[in-house]
């Protein structure tokens, strides 16, 4: 397996959130390079030193940096678009710009030499009793009853490979109800709200803080011949912002949130004003890790857990508003 050097850039100050962010999408293992260590090593080295590397000494002046590895196939194309997003979302906590740029850049190759070489990687796959997920550009020409739903990631998450993705879709096709309006919080590439009007749902409501997620949402589903009356597309931040909370409304049936632990605990206090009563939750992007603090977040907001699960450690679970 071939893997791709990716480096984000912060502060001093940025280390620690950058890298609590990168534990929350599974990224367990990452290098740190930061100016202010070296300048303490400098005034606390003991012994003699005639000689400093010149690569050594370059770190003295260097812009903060943690530096993680991702396999070039589509889980480490999903990897990567929640590590993006999850870098735009503390670039919009960070209102005083403490963390720096928080720019995420591939090292030694192009973004859209990587994007082509890990699409090799990503062919139909079915996923649960109904679904099959197929990118934009393979055909499938097997006889099926299964929905297919058809879709270009670009680069945001959702390609259908990724394991939170696919507990997602379980539990749609398992507890959706034809007619069914959706909310999908952090809706990535569109796919759960895309593949939850395929399987009958009337309509779909889809926000990300990312405005790019939001574009190519909108473009898969006109790739799925859903019309826009039927699926609306809201960018920006659903905490913080209570004119897009208004813009949203309330009275949705099932609610799809795939994103990650914190931002999980965050949402929690705001899911049931867009539920109606007796509505459905599904969240997910959970590490086995945060499971216990999520499932305490959603238990204090008086949601009654119809079921969890788990896969290759990552968990999902589906609530009901009392």
């Amino acid at each position: 397996m071939n893997w791709t050097e990716v480096n984000i850039y912060t502060t001093t100050e940025g280390i620690d959130p950058v890298c609590g962010r990168l534990l929350n999408v599974g990224v367990t293992g990452f290098v740190i390079k930061d100016a202010k260590d070296f300048e303490e090593f400098l005034q606390n080295k003991t012994g003699n030193w005639d000689y400093i590397d010149d690569d050594l000494m370059g770190l003295k002046n260097c812009e903060t940096c943690v530096t993680f590895y991702l396999p070039d196939n589509s889980q480490g194309a999903d990897m990567l678009a929640m590590v993006r997003t999850e870098m735009a979302e503390l670039s919009e906590y960070d209102k005083e710009k403490k963390f720096g740029r928080l720019c995420t850049e591939l090292a030694n190759v192009r973004e859209e030499d990587w994007a082509n070489n890990w699409k090799q990687y990503f062919k139909p796959i079915t996923v649960g009793d109904k679904l099959v997920i197929k990118p934009s550009w393979e055909t499938y020409d097997e006889k099926t009853d299964r929905t297919i739903v058809e879709i270009d990631p670009a680069s945001s998450f959702g390609t259908g490979q990724h394991h939170t993705t696919k507990l997602c879709l379980r539990f749609i096709e398992k507890l959706m109800k034809k007619g069914d309006r959706i909310l999908d919080m952090g809706c990535g590439s569109g796919i759960l709200s895309i593949a939850g009007i395929l399987l009958g749902a009337e309509s779909a409501c889809a926000v990300d803080i990312d405005l790019n997620s939001t574009k190519i949402a909108a473009e898969n589903a006109a790739k799925n011949d859903i019309l826009p009356d039927r699926y609306t597309v809201y960018h920006g931040n659903i905490i913080g912002d209570t004119a897009l909370r208004e813009k949203i409304g309330g009275g949705y049936d099932m609610i799809t949130a795939n994103i990650v632990a914190d931002v999980l605990i965050g949402m929690s206090p705001i899911f049931g004003d867009f539920l109606k009563d007796k509505g459905i939750i599904i969240i997910s992007g959970i590490i086995i890790e945060r499971c216990d603090e999520v499932m305490a977040a959603m238990d204090s907001r008086g949601f009654e857990r119809l079921e969890l699960i788990e896969d290759n450690g990552w968990a999902a679970a589906a609530f009901v508003k009392k």
